[in-house]
């Protein structure tokens, strides 16, 4: 098919919303990522999502919605934590995993009696949503497996003739994709995938926030994932990542030991005075590295980069979920000097 570039327009938004309304797919703006939009309630257009991306079938879709409130339409049960963190938290980037009802099907949940539901604050995507009436299920735009797409652009290098339209709505604001998070009680949350919305930021509501331990480590081979980008190898460019924990001395003499051809390195901003091997950088704070990463991760490829040594972010904080990103990037290839 066709891929139409689409403008951010109240007119082409308008022609977005048809197309998700009428079964099609579409590329969608948010905030933290660009989306692969569909009727969530459609098994057809949800396939649709899956073939587009090649995505794995038991890896659950989030539905987004235009107000918190529609998610009673879409589950069988909201905790009373979960309206107080609405009530901070949306629209924004969080996905609170919920028990789903039959008006969403098991194709979009990947199997999974729950759901994930966000409400996000991107103006494009939060009209597409408007227009369309759906429940939009909204992956990640991307290949499975590669980098996500933060622009129109990489939208379009990965999924031209494979979807309907994309919609170029400039840069996405964060650079990651949501916080995923469930409840394990009436006052405590665990977070299955960190994102924007920190671990700091979730316990001024919260009793109690515990961090799953498959945020840092790969999941058991059976396990189920209950959320999005929990099970399988993801966020990784065609080079072989290796993420190196280490003070910027030692990181230095690491990789200069061990640089060849096509060899760069990932570092942060101000590390690059008197670096001795081809680099980029990505930031000199977490949130800068959240923005950056997955555009740096697609730059490399475009380089023809076959090994990257990356400078591990801090794990507190936007950082988790940069960090997250890449040790998955680097299918949990960490060197700790």
């Amino acid at each position: 098919m066709k891929t139409v570039l689409l403008e951010n327009n109240e007119k082409d938004i308008t022609i977005a919303a048809e197309l998700i309304r009428n079964g099609e797919v579409v590329g969608v703006p948010t905030e933290t990522v660009y989306g692969l939009c569909a009727d969530a309630r459609n098994e057809s257009a949800v396939k649709a999502v899956f073939e587009a991306k090649g995505r794995p079938a038991d890896n659950p879709l989030i539905v987004h919605l235009a107000e918190f409130s529609q998610a009673e339409l879409y589950t069988s049960y909201i905790p009373e934590l979960a309206y107080r963190l609405a009530e901070k938290f949306c629209p924004g980037a969080l996905t609170m995993v919920l028990p789903k009802n039959n008006r969403i099907p098991m194709i979009t949940s990947g199997g999974l009696d729950t759901v994930g539901i966000r409400v996000p604050s991107h103006p494009v995507m939060h009209r597409v949503i408007e227009l369309s009436g759906c429940p939009v299920a909204a992956p990640s735009a991307n290949i499975s497996g590669l980098p996500s797409p933060t622009c129109a652009e990489h939208v379009m290098q990965d999924m031209n003739g494979r979807i309907s339209a994309v919609i170029n709505g400039g840069n996405s604001k964060y650079g990651v994709e949501s916080t995923v998070i469930s409840f394990d009680n009436e006052n405590t949350v665990r977070i299955l995938r960190p994102g924007a919305v920190t671990k700091e930021m979730l316990a001024q509501i919260c009793g109690n926030v515990i961090i799953d331990p498959a945020i840092l480590s790969e999941l058991a081979e059976n396990a189920v994932a209950s959320s999005p980008g929990m099970k399988y190898k993801h966020y990784s460019p065609k080079a072989d990542v290796i993420m190196i924990e280490s003070s910027l001395q030692d990181f230095i003499e690491y990789v200069d030991q061990n640089n060849s051809d096509n060899t760069y390195s990932l570092i942060f901003d101000g590390d690059e005075d008197n670096f001795p091997c081809r680099y980029l950088t990505y930031g000199a704070d977490s949130s800068q590295q959240a923005h950056m990463i997955f555009r740096r991760l697609r730059e490399l490829d475009d380089m023809g980069a076959e090994k990257v040594y990356v400078r591990a972010p801090s794990k507190t904080g936007v950082g988790l979920a940069v960090y997250n990103r890449l040790i998955r990037a680097a299918g949990f290839e960490v060197i700790k000097l």
